[in-house]
């Protein structure tokens, strides 16, 4: 592998990275709606959630690195493209779901998808590259996390 395909790859990643923060970010929209719902007690402080995305985005963005590089063909690569892909995209698709579309009912049955995309491209990953699978744990964690505080937001909130 040369120099410039490494730089692209990760340039590449991180971008990915950036964009899925970014989407995600425009769409959390913390509106007097917002502010309004019942939070269950546990619920972390608002301004602990950028960092903790940055975090997880960043180790994702890593594990997407070393798994394109350890899959052995240009099918295999492409897989591995696609499926960090959907990933990226049904992280946005949370976000919109919850904040735009202001319902934590249909975000939480996204959520479940969004968990099992994550246990999934570890699964896929591990037999490629275990660092990148281990990677992902962390994404694993923050994901059950958000959908636990999800479902407490429609249990004290709905119906919506």
């Amino acid at each position: 592998m040369t120099a410039i395909n490494t730089k692209r790859e990760i340039f590449s990643a991180a971008v990915s990275a950036l964009v899925i923060a970014l989407v995600g970010g425009l769409l959390t929209d913390l509106s007097p709606w917002y502010l309004d719902l019942q939070q269950p007690a546990w619920k972390p402080p608002d301004w602990a959630f950028g960092p903790v995305w940055t975090l997880v985005l960043t180790l994702w963005a890593i594990s997407l690195v070393l798994a394109w590089r350890a899959a052995p063909t240009p099918q295999l690569r492409g897989s591995i493209t696609l499926f960090y892909g959907i990933n990226g995209l049904l992280n946005i698709a949370w976000s919109a779901l919850f904040f735009t579309f202001k319902r934590p009912d249909w975000a939480l049955l996204e959520a479940g998808l969004l968990w099992l995309s994550v246990a999934i491209l570890a699964w896929l990953t591990w037999r490629l590259d275990r660092r990148a699978s281990f990677l992902l744990l962390p994404y694993l964690v923050w994901v059950s996390i958000a959908m636990a505080l999800n479902w407490q937001v429609v249990q004290m909130n709905g119906p919506f």
